[in-house]
């Protein structure tokens, strides 16, 4: 008789090996600096095709992100343009820097992403950044793919 067949007479479940290698390491960040006090949300984001996502803006902590389905094209301030396809994550480390980016990199397809966050309390989610900001802080964006 099986170990397997013997479980399932005596009604004991056998231990499964899989979770040794069930977990990928997708992203790992360091340093991280969190808010004193801050909670943590996860929301999901359906972008339709061609949408240039939300406008500048930055959050009060960092935040993650994985790319279940699509193309995110993702911008944070002192970086290049890049695009995030399907299976790629992101993140940004929240406070100061401008998220100039988050829209879907796509023309004919939908994208869909996960992000976490952690936020300071008190704070919104997303603070969207003035034109008058933006153009203080023009210096800093990298150049753009067209310029």
């Amino acid at each position: 008789m099986s170990e397997q067949d013997s479980a399932q007479e005596t009604g004991v479940q056998t231990r499964s090996e899989g979770w040794k290698t069930a977990a990928n390491l997708l992203q790992d960040t360091a340093p991280l600096t969190v808010p004193e006090g801050a909670s943590a949300m996860t929301i999901f984001v359906e972008w339709e095709p061609g949408d240039p996502g939300s406008p500048p803006h930055r959050h009060s902590g960092p935040a993650f992100g994985y790319v279940i389905e699509g193309a995110v094209r993702f911008e944070m301030e002192g970086e290049p343009e890049r695009v995030v396809e399907a299976g790629g994550t992101f993140w940004e480390p929240g406070g100061d820097p401008i998220h100039y980016q988050d829209g879907n990199a796509l023309s004919d397809a939908r994208t869909r992403f996960v992000v976490t966050m952690l936020c300071a309390p008190g704070k919104p989610m997303l603070e969207l950044v003035s034109e008058e900001e933006l153009a203080q802080r023009a210096h800093l964006r990298a150049p753009r793919p067209t310029d």
